[in-house]
């Protein structure tokens, strides 16, 4: 789950993932980490539909690659041109700083000169992770960064799919305002950005067309189901309690509930146009995103 306020300091080349490959140094091999996930898997399919050799590195999967155990990363980096590097389970976490300096040091010794960062929007500490990470690879790498708000998704895939599959979503946002952004559109910005040869070094900021509160994406959701899913604001509290029971460690529930309701204080609200900048559209809307998904049979 990402929600990640910086601004988008590049400007997009204007070119769409659907097209032709990039420049003269589009790498041939890519390795995708978190392959099964949100984004890992839409970026792995891009690829794939580009021509493009794609290793989908998970920690069951052909390369095995697993963020908890740093023997996989060199075999699965070794002879790829670049990564999609999406860390579990965020860059503010702790111990994210160390892992994405090592994962760095390693990607630059096994010669992948290419690395697209997934990163969230106003996290401090993944900033620094971030910073980690462009140290490790200079001065022979390139790094671009991603930072994606909240995802659409996050609603029909995955943990709280099940709270609205049960029409009540209880979660720790109060009444803030997020631009949601489609997984479909942060896949498509990493992809171009592992492909087209103007993007190294920048760091594209990239959410949904407009805000939403949890209560207006709820009524949305309704809409889009057919049925009532209703959102109940919980205190972060009440919210890591619920993680700690549906069997999460209470470390890692109490790290989640502080990292949502310091995310979703008013510092995301506000929207950003990577997207426009790097593949020459609108963003896809959150009402158009979960109607596609619950058409196609969520």
């Amino acid at each position: 789950m990402n929600e990640n306020t910086s601004r988008d300091t590049g400007n997009g080349t204007g070119g769409t993932a659907a097209g032709t490959a990039g420049g003269a140094g589009a790498p041939r091999t890519v390795l995708v980490t978190a392959a099964t996930g949100k984004t890992g898997r839409r970026v792995a399919d891009l690829l794939d539909a580009r021509g493009v050799e794609v290793r989908r590195g998970s920690r069951s999967g052909a390369p095995r690659f697993d963020w908890e155990d740093p023997a996989t990363w060199g075999p699965a980096l070794g002879g790829a041109d670049a990564a999609y590097v999406a860390y579990y389970p965020d860059l503010a976490a702790p111990g994210a700083v160390e892992a994405l300096r090592e994962f760095g040091r390693v990607a630059a010794r096994e010669g992948v000169r290419r690395l697209v960062l997934l990163s969230g929007r106003a996290e401090p500490e993944a900033v620094r992770t971030e910073q980690a990470l462009r140290e490790a690879v200079a001065p022979g790498g390139e790094l671009a960064v991603v930072r994606a708000a909240f995802f659409t998704q996050n609603f029909t895939e995955g943990l709280m799919a099940e709270g609205v599959a049960a029409g009540r979503i209880e979660f720790p946002a109060g009444g803030t305002p997020e631009p949601f952004v489609d997984a479909g559109d942060v896949a498509e910005v990493a992809v171009a950005a592992l492909l087209e040869d103007a993007h190294a070094g920048r760091v594209h900021e990239v959410t949904g067309p407009r805000l939403l509160t949890f209560a207006q994406a709820a009524a949305e959701l309704s809409a889009a189901a057919g049925r009532e899913v209703a959102y109940v604001p919980v205190s972060p509290e009440q919210y890591a309690e619920g993680m700690r029971a549906y069997g999460l460690a209470a470390e890692e529930a109490d790290w989640l509930a502080g990292l949502f309701s310091g995310l979703l204080d008013g510092r995301n609200a506000s929207v950003a146009d990577g997207v426009r900048r790097v593949l020459g559209r609108e963003p896809r809307d959150f009402a158009e995103g979960v109607k596609g998904a619950f058409a196609s049979g969520v």
